[in-house]
């Protein structure tokens, strides 16, 4: 993904993010780099130069949290980018056993089946779908295919139609598989996804650059069916429990709404058998 470091590399994003001003210093002349420089970090987090530089380029391996709550201060992260500031410090040894991606549970699947009137499906860490059920698929019967949520949100020209908030969804997108790589950066189908994605778009490519990091939030989403047309719904995510991998996301309509009758004319169409299904990649 990058010839330095995932934390040397992340360092650096969100150092180049931030301008002089933000951080209360002064900024005089012209600047050979944007955002801060590394002394200007060092400076602010309280460490030497020379110290922080190696920190950057990956040369200093088992920083302190100390420091590493001085670092994120100087860098203004937020709770999120902090974690995984410190989860990119993690050594192998320390990181959770990957178990891979199981399949989704049999009882998984039976409780989405049985949730006729609510969208609901399960995704991966680098935003696969792994499982999901009728109304789910209704729902996103507009795309080539219902696979992997930013494929959908970046590749396929029915995503920008579908999603009316599609800047959102797509900072969104990048941000969550930010997050998931922070988990584990040796992940060969975060790696596959990523190499994908920024081959086939540059708006991708960009945002990931950025290291953002950002989980599902719980904001309400707007989206447009080609059939059914607007849709203004709430949703929530939650892992999965014996699968931390995995993240079941459901969304809902307002009882009685404009959402809700389109909920079930979606209902009404589908053409799948109902039984929520393990999606085949």
């Amino acid at each position: 993904m990058s010839n330095g470091t995932p934390l040397g590399d992340f360092l650096r994003a969100r150092r180049e993010a931030l301008k002089p001003h933000e951080v209360g210093l002064p900024e005089h002349g012209r600047r050979r780099v944007p955002g801060l420089r590394r002394e200007e970090v060092a400076l602010l987090a309280g460490v030497s130069s020379d110290y922080y530089i190696r920190l950057e380029q990956g040369r200093e391996n088992s920083p302190s949290p100390q420091v590493l709550d001085a670092v994120a201060q100087a860098l203004k992260l937020d709770a999120e980018a902090t974690d995984h500031l410190n989860r990119l410090c993690l050594t192998a040894s320390q990181r959770p056993r990957d178990r891979g991606e199981t399949a989704v549970s049999r009882q998984l699947l039976q409780l989405m089946d049985g949730w006729e009137h609510t969208p609901a499906f399960v995704v991966g860490p680098a935003l696969d779908i792994m499982a999901g059920n009728s109304l789910a698929t209704a729902l996103h019967s507009g795309f080539d295919a219902f696979d992997n949520l930013a494929r959908m949100v970046f590749v396929d020209p029915a995503g920008r139609e579908f999603y009316q908030e599609w800047e959102r969804a797509a900072h969104s997108c990048a941000a969550e598989i930010r997050a998931a790589y922070g988990h584990d950066p040796e992940s060969a189908r975060i790696a596959e996804v990523v190499a994908e994605l920024s081959a086939q778009s540059e708006e991708f490519a960009a945002l990931w650059q950025l290291h953002d990091v950002k989980g599902k939030s719980q904001e309400g989403k707007h989206l447009k069916h080609p059939q059914v047309g607007d849709l203004h719904i709430a949703f929530a995510a939650f892992t999965v429990n014996g699968a931390p991998h995995q993240q079941l996301v459901v969304y809902q309509a307002e009882p009685a709404s404009p959402t809700a009758t389109a909920f079930e004319t979606l209902r009404a169409m589908a053409t799948r058998p109902k039984q929520a299904e393990a999606v085949q990649r």
